[in-house]
């Protein structure tokens, strides 16, 4: 059902800090425009973290009334299993095409409760459910057990798998169900994950290279992984650069080098080093993106 590029959009801001509608716009029919297969408002790349829960809805609203094609998958985790039942309820009525949950964050719960927390989620929502393991933000790993266990639930339809451990991606690729998605939440392992079977990713990068990334991610599942090889290796740096700094600082400065819409970021985000601006200029220009 997921398959491709989907990329984790950013939301732009005004200099006062209100999310800029207009630019938010133009950031969906760019994305459309350079061929991703979906978009996804208000994952951490959206700074999820500092919208207010109607701010969150509004910017998927926003989203779902300009998009033509793509899917739109909405961020809708919280580490509180009620509030991201209700989010994700809410995200739902909008029509969206799936919902991605991160794994509950700072309380730190058992595997079990992992399991509880999704199964609770899959069974209040109509439309698929995407589980976002990504260990680095959230304190806990979701094991591979417990996503096979995921998998088995009928609305739960992909996991967004960012722990960086191989062998633990191999064994849920090796044992899913066929019609479970494994979708890399991190660029610079996407081609591996494909090599192995994976369906996608849910991209950083593709927010200022999604034409680049959406080539590659193509000629990965299309079997040709030697040409496939040399674009990511092409776009490595550009993987590497967009994660010198927190997400999304990085990709909201690249944005902004592009002329494209991006504005502040909220606090306690801040804008990236001139060290690191200065590198990820080089990079942006080396791909010719600026």
């Amino acid at each position: 059902m997921f398959s491709g590029t989907a990329t984790a959009l950013i939301t732009p801001f005004h200099k006062d800090g209100s999310i800029d509608e207009q630019g938010l716009r133009e950031l969906v029919e760019y994305q459309e425009e350079q061929g991703v297969e979906a978009v996804v408002p208000c994952g951490s790349t959206g700074e999820s973290a500092t919208l207010s829960h109607d701010e969150h809805i509004e910017v998927i609203r926003i989203v779902m009334n300009h998009v033509k094609r793509v899917k739109v998958i909405a961020g809708a985790g919280s580490n509180s299993t009620q509030e991201a039942i209700d989010l994700s309820r809410r995200a739902a009525d909008l029509g969206v095409d799936g919902v991605l949950s991160i794994s509950p964050y700072y309380n730190k719960p058992t595997q079990e409760g992992i399991y509880r927390h999704y199964k609770a989620i899959s069974e209040a929502i109509s439309v698929p459910l995407i589980p976002y393991n990504v260990p680095g933000r959230t304190g806990s790993n979701m094991s591979a057990q417990t996503t096979l266990r995921l998998a088995e639930l009928p609305n739960v339809a992909a996991i967004k798998e960012a722990s960086g451990d191989v062998d633990q991606v191999m064994t849920i690729l090796a044992n899913r169900p066929k019609d479970f998605c494994v979708l890399s939440g991190d660029d610079a392992l996407t081609f591996a994950m494909l090599a192995m079977g994976g369906s996608g990713v849910i991209s950083v990068s593709s927010n200022c290279a999604p034409r680049l990334v959406g080539d590659m991610v193509r000629t990965a599942i299309s079997g040709d992984l030697v040409k496939a090889r040399e674009m990511h290796f092409r776009l490595l740096p550009l993987f590497r650069v967009l994660f010198r700094e927190p997400n999304p600082i990085p990709v909201k400065a690249a944005m902004r080098m592009m002329g494209k819409p991006s504005g502040t970021l909220r606090l306690p985000l801040m804008d990236m080093s001139p060290l690191h601006e200065e590198e990820l200029r080089s990079v942006l220009q080396g791909l010719g993106l600026v």
